[in-house]
């Protein structure tokens, strides 16, 4: 107890009391995102920092499995996470997630009737949509011989010796498992042991072509040319696209995956009303646009609209015609069967 009143009296003197912490001392005030990397605006922390005089600590993620072990692990310290629906899922079961007090977060009428109630979190207790988007291929135009069309244009050896090294797969156990089970014509969310197994050896066969498996840089690599196609997030090669209009992006005509990430606040955070105020901040029209013209992922805001660009609102791939999404599948928290996925990418990636 000395040594807490001992720091208090330290912050005292430096003038960085803030939230409320242990015997009357208060911890610096600042909210703690755990994020997506390059998933936000950087404008957006320097509006709220300003209006409401916190500063936002951003920490990355590269994968919802790395999130996902992280709190389950006991790992605190985050206010607010982005975890993708069917992780939402998850944490909610694993009860790792804080109830929201949507009372607090009146900006919440903004999301899209299409985005709320989602099979994850049907009432939104727990979460609310941030961005969407779907999984896809991406390429320079320029250096393929012809647009890919198929998921065997990144399985099919004879069709990947004509870019060898040239390629790279989401470093994403659901998604590159996903796209190989897609392209043999089974569920992105089959448990089957056969099927799987037939996914690991697709992967297998595909892993000589490859120059690496990323999640984080694909599109910059597609930018330098060191990349010529890439499985990848619909936005990330929209960005691309705005820096060199030969970057394309396709959905893979027997389908692919359609996501929505999502804000939610840990059951360990300290600072869960700041967090919902972040939350309603980030739902503002205008400062849901600002995320979506600098991302160029689409909005899950209809009030957003007005303020996003044209360009990116006409573009069918970054807001796909019905008749495109009709053929995509959400990803589903296996429970059990995670250990199978878990399995096959160890093997793919150790082999």
């Amino acid at each position: 107890m000395k040594i807490c009143r001992g720091i208090a009296r330290i912050f005292l003197i430096l003038g960085l009391l803030g939230a409320a912490g242990c015997e009357g001392a208060k911890r610096p005030n600042e909210l703690h995102l755990f994020i997506w990397a390059n998933y936000i605006n950087p404008e957006v922390y320097q509006l709220f920092e300003k209006e409401f005089g916190v500063k936002v600590i951003e920490e990355n993620f590269d994968s919802n499995e790395t999130l996902h072990s992280k709190l389950r692990a006991g790992v605190t310290g985050y206010d607010l996470i982005t975890p993708s629906d069917y992780k939402v899922e998850a944490l909610i079961q694993e009860g790792l997630l804080a109830e929201l007090d949507l009372s607090k977060i009146p900006n919440f009428q903004n999301i899209s009737a299409r985005f709320k109630g989602l099979y994850y979190d049907p009432q939104n207790r727990y979460s609310i949509p941030y961005l969407w988007g779907t999984t896809g291929i991406g390429y320079h135009a320029a250096r393929l011989p012809a647009p890919p069309t198929s998921w065997g244009d990144l399985f099919e050896p004879v069709r990947l010796q004509a870019y060898a090294q040239r390629i790279s797969m989401l470093d994403d156990p659901r998604e590159a498992i996903g796209a190989a089970l897609k392209y043999l014509g089974y569920s992105l969310n089959s448990t089957n042991p056969q099927e799987l197994e037939e996914a690991k050896n697709l992967l297998l066969t595909q892993k000589p072509y490859l120059a690496r498996y990323d999640s984080e840089t694909y599109d910059d690599f597609l930018l330098t040319g060191d990349l010529y196609i890439a499985h990848g997030w619909s936005g990330d090669f929209a960005r691309a696209r705005a820096e060199n209009p030969e970057i394309r992006y396709v959905i893979p005509r027997e389908g692919g995956v359609i996501w929505a990430d999502n804000l939610a606040i840990p059951k360990s955070s300290k600072n869960k009303e700041l967090a919902e105020r972040f939350i309603d901040f980030l739902l503002r029209p205008e400062i849901n646009a600002k995320i979506v013209n600098f991302l160029r992922y689409p909005s899950t805001n209809d009030a957003a609209k007005a303020y996003i660009l044209p360009e990116i609102l006409n573009d069918p791939g970054i807001y796909p015609p019905d008749e495109i999404v009709s053929k995509l599948e959400w990803l589903r928290d296996l429970d059990e069967a995670n250990e199978l996925y878990e399995r096959v990418w160890t093997e793919v990636k150790s082999r």
